[in-house]
């Protein structure tokens, strides 16, 4: 049995053929899954499991560079951008790496999903509760 905290094994599949600069989706349970992007779906019912407890056990097990997210989240869902800045700058400290964090126009975000290697699809109900991470390296 798997030792770690992760213990869904889409999810631990897909992190553990991720590569340097490829990307991974959470999303909410509004967000559109691209043709041809695997959807790794956790939805139950509106509002489970919430957005921020699947970031921090994805962030436990995968390194990360950069993040995307929504610039609307900045004024459309403030308290819960707040708390996903303090969870990256967690994992920073963690890391002992700076975690680069990009905003682009909602419209963009979801073009940007193409080229995820998944996208998590939660049942999270907040608007632009959303996030790309884009994969570091250990070394």
């Amino acid at each position: 049995m798997k030792k770690g905290t992760l213990l869904n094994s889409e999810i631990s599949y897909v992190i553990s053929k991720m590569g340097h600069t490829d990307s991974l989706t959470i999303g909410d349970c509004g967000l559109p899954v691209p043709d041809g992007v695997q959807r790794i779906d956790l939805a139950i019912v509106k509002g489970l499991p919430e957005f921020i407890p699947v970031l921090s056990a994805v962030l436990n097990e995968l390194c990360v560079e950069r993040v995307v997210m929504a610039s609307e989240i900045m004024t459309e869902s403030q308290e819960l951008h707040h708390r996903i800045k303090e969870i990256i700058s967690a994992a920073e400290y963690d890391e002992k790496r700076t975690i680069t964090i990009e905003y682009v126009p909602h419209i963009e975000f979801k073009k940007i999903t193409s080229s995820s290697k998944a996208v998590i699809r939660t049942g999270e109900f907040k608007p632009f509760a959303n996030i790309i991470l884009i994969s570091g390296v250990t070394f």
